[in-house]
């Protein structure tokens, strides 16, 4: 073998006598030179290194030539990155005599031979692989363990990962979950190698979780059906129905990724290692609140939502919706709930009764016009010297009724606005306001007194004797 100068020129090794004995020059020569056979792994030295190509001494007539894109299993690699003069390497020959007469040879199929000889061996020990990540691709990440190594994005971390790039130059450990050698194909999962050395912390995690707790965690995914949050050893799931008191069209309307919450462990699986936790159970219960603050027979203001056939949703309270059936729409007989009141009017409505076990409101804009208590907060609005010792309202000598058809509180005007309802109601059937509560439908058979005048009835009867009132039923 010969040598290298100090600016990296090699220098052939000088024959300085004649020591082959017996042996002529052609034989000698011809025993010097490698067998190379097209699929071969070689082992030679490097003599060049070029931008394009890297030429490797393994003994043969002529150098080979390891082409820029055979020198490793990353993309656009510099060759001087790889390999430097002097390096011993393998190679694999591909080519005994390319159109050139070039002798080709590939070092990453060399290595990707030695390699999946390691890998199956790691694979039937159910071991774990080690490289670094060394480049993004559609849908995960590709390791370097002698080979190329998927890692599917879904199993990087315990939960799914949405920005892959600081992953990038990071040395991961995974295991091998498919090896299929014909398609050169090696996909991993270092989730499992996760979920495998923290099964003990798992373990004392959830032993230490106890339904009731209230825990802060960190929002790491919203869904369809709710948001999980990361627990600091775990995630958790809000269901869609425990984000919030009020009606949630889609999870992304109250949590995002990223929010830092604060949640109530409702329940703990140990079988299946799942967490159920609600964020609404550490919130104000808005019917609770409600409750304790009003009563039946109060007056309060609300805004109209919905019409349905029996009557009108009427919000009066954050997340609060009570309804005003048809028979409570007005003194006289209706047929239509539109015919009293229109979706976004604003109106006062008496509280006859409330029920906090099945979260309905019943409301009543008859009884409201005969006036009543006005509920402490609209009472504030007025100031003290408009009601009574009783909290009538007296309104510094205005009728109660007048201020009413008025309207001139506004304390629903800053509320969010409503979202369509699911279902229109219908005989037979059910309503649901927007805050959730079901209302069923169920006709009303009116009873109205139609007063009759005594003379013009004594007149077609001919007689004067017809006095009071007549009762007639209507539907």
């Amino acid at each position: 073998m010969g040598t290298f100068t100090e600016d990296g020129q090699y220098i052939p090794r000088q024959i300085v006598e004649d020591d082959l004995g017996d042996i002529d020059l052609d034989h000698a020569y011809d025993s010097t030179l490698v067998e190379v056979e097209e699929g071969k792994i070689v082992e030679g030295t490097v003599v060049r290194v070029d931008k394009d190509e890297v030429l490797l001494d393994i003994g043969y007539k002529s150098e080979g030539v390891i082409p820029a894109r055979e020198l490793s299993i990353r993309n656009d690699v510099d060759p001087s990155e790889v390999v430097s003069l002097g390096d011993r390497i393998e190679a694999l020959v591909v080519t005994k005599e390319d159109k050139d007469g070039r002798l080709i040879l590939s070092k990453k199929r060399a290595q990707y031979e030695r390699a999946w000889g390691t890998i199956e061996k790691i694979k039937e020990e159910d071991g774990v692989v080690k490289g670094p990540v060394i480049e993004v691709v559609k849908g995960g990440l590709i390791l370097d363990i002698g080979l190329r190594g998927f890692l599917p994005a879904s199993l990087v971390e315990l939960r799914r990962v949405r920005d892959l790039q600081p992953y990038v130059g990071r040395e991961l450990e995974a295991k091998i979950i498919e090896l299929d050698k014909n398609r050169n194909n090696v996909v991993l999962s270092r989730r499992a190698w996760l979920e495998e050395t923290q099964r003990e912390q798992r373990e004392a995690f959830l032993d230490n979780l106890k339904p009731g707790e209230r825990r802060k965690g960190v929002v790491s995914s919203v869904v369809n059906f709710g948001a999980f949050v990361d627990l600091g050893g775990m995630d958790g799931l809000i269901h869609v129905s425990e984000l919030s008191w009020k009606h949630v069209d889609h999870p992304s309307s109250v949590v995002s990724v990223g929010d830092e919450v604060e949640v109530e462990v409702l329940e703990v699986d140990l079988e299946r290692e799942r967490i159920s936790l609600s964020l609404k159970a550490t919130q104000q219960d808005p019917w609770q609140e409600f409750a304790s603050t009003h009563r039946v027979g109060e007056l309060v203001y609300g805004r109209v939502t919905k019409l349905v056939p029996f009557g009108a949703f009427v919000q009066v309270g954050d997340g609060i919706e009570g309804l005003v059936h048809i028979s409570e729409m007005s003194a006289h007989h209706v047929d239509l709930p539109e015919q009293v009141v229109t979706p976004g009017e604003e109106l006062w409505v008496k509280i006859i009764d409330l029920d906090l076990q099945r979260r309905r409101i019943s409301l009543s804009i008859k009884q409201a016009a005969e006036g009543g208590e006005v509920a402490a907060e609209y009472q504030e609005h007025f100031g003290e010297h408009a009601y009574d010792d009783e909290g009538n309202y007296i309104g510094g000598g205005t009728e109660p009724e007048a201020e009413v058809a008025a309207e001139v509180v506004e304390a629903s005007e800053g509320q969010q606005a409503w979202a369509e309802y699911y279902a229109e109601g219908e005989a037979g059937t059910t309503a649901v306001a927007e805050d959730g509560t079901e209302y069923e439908y169920v006709e009303v058979i009116e009873e109205v007194v139609e007063v009759v005048d005594a003379d013009a009835e004594a007149a077609d009867a001919g007689s004067g004797d017809a006095e009071g009132a007549e009762v007639v039923d209507e539907a």
